[in-house]
């Protein structure tokens, strides 16, 4: 039997971030989707999902992403009782499935939780083959494994139904240990998480990038042709050094838009809580083959840094529709639109001296809101 300390372990800031950023995701998502005709509910799997409760660094009992997101979706399941809500619960550690459900609000006619303890990879490989188009219910899959590894052949058939995958890309592993591996296993767990041979993957050492890149060229083949969307944001410790990537992928233009928004909003208005108040110039390079922008210098992104780009996206063009603008952001990989907008044009008259007028459009005679922009 493990002991306490093994049940209940202690939450850092960054990880009680990272359960504030998926609970205020995973509250409008549900809304959302309840109010789509075509959905007929919603299915929540946690593979990885410890025991639901925490200590904090002072001691203090915190709430884990299973019982906030079990709370929030029995809330959403008793708005719409016509439509079903299930939660799939797993870890492996039977002490910490034990101490869950305890701590689990109880089920309703159309509010299931199945609670498990197995391996994720056996769990996803039973639910996987049951997903189908057909049954027109949402999922959404949280995978957070403990350590650097990534089973991706249990994740494929979630890349390819109508869902949501989120992945806890932890890169801080292999930046540190990977010229330090020596034993097979240690060798298989990075060439499974990056499916390449680990004498190909010793090259990249420390750097951040080629593991990014890398998750980025699996997600991408998995995903199949569909369009497909992608947000990844950053987290740090309270020293400042990066920990780990949360990574959204989604079908859903609206979904893309809502974990961008989410992310900004737990932040503090900002892409990461990282304490980084340094406006530098970012330098864009807008010539890229890709839809994102190359950064030459890695930052805590603020509001600032949104108005530059659209300074340099759109410098020297008047009477910019202000939809135009959205349209950009919206498929942007970090910068929000949805929830920032008047903050974004404040911006950009204050630092960048951007004008915003109202013009009459001369085909509908109606009234518009314009931007315009100073030359470079």
């Amino acid at each position: 039997m493990p002991k306490q300390s093994e049940v209940i372990t202690v939450a850092k800031p960054h990880t009680i971030k990272k359960f504030e950023l998926i609970e205020k995701y995973i509250e409008t998502w549900a809304e959302k989707l309840m109010n789509n005709l075509n959905c007929n509910g919603i299915i929540f799997i946690d593979c990885m999902c410890n025991s639901g409760i925490y200590q904090d660094v002072n001691g203090e009992i915190i709430e884990g992403t299973p019982i906030r997101v079990a709370k929030k979706l029995l809330t959403v399941a008793e708005k719409y009782p016509n439509k079903r809500v299930s939660l799939y619960f797993n870890d492996i550690n039977d002490a910490r499935v034990d101490e869950l459900e305890k701590h689990l609000p109880q089920e309703e006619k159309n509010f299931k939780i199945i609670t498990s303890r197995k391996d994720a990879s056996e769990l996803l490989k039973t639910i996987g083959p049951q997903l189908s188009q057909n049954t027109h219910e949402h999922y959404f899959l949280l995978y957070d494994p403990y350590d650097a590894c990534i089973d991706w052949k249990a994740l494929f058939p979630f890349f390819r139904n109508w869902g949501e995958v989120m992945i806890n890309h932890a890169i801080r592993d292999p930046m540190r240990a990977i010229k330090c591996a020596k034993t097979e296993t240690a060798k298989a767990k990075y060439e499974q998480t990056y499916l390449q041979e680990f004498e190909k993957l010793l090259p990249y050492g420390s750097d951040r990038n080629s593991y990014e890149k890398r998750i980025s060229e699996i997600i991408d083949y998995l995903k199949g042709n569909r369009n497909y969307y992608v947000a990844s944001f950053p987290f740090y410790n309270s020293k400042g050094s990066f920990l780990y990537d949360l990574i959204h992928c989604t079908s859903s233009i609206e979904g893309f838009k809502l974990y961008k928004r989410s992310a900004w909003q737990t932040f503090g208005g900002q892409s990461s809580s990282k304490n980084n108040k340094n406006y530098t110039q970012i330098k864009f390079d807008l010539s890229s083959s890709t839809d994102a922008p190359i950064f030459e210098e890695e930052n805590c992104y603020q509001i600032y840094h949104i108005a530059q780009y659209l300074q340099t996206t759109f410098a020297g063009q008047k009477n910019v529709p202000l939809q135009d603008l959205w349209n950009v952001l919206d498929h942007h990989p970090i910068f929000p639109s949805d929830g920032f907008k008047d903050v974004i044009k404040g911006e950009l008259k204050n630092c960048f001296g951007a004008t915003v007028q109202m013009i009459v459009d001369e085909k509908t005679k109606h009234r518009k809101q314009t931007i315009s922009f100073k030359a470079k």
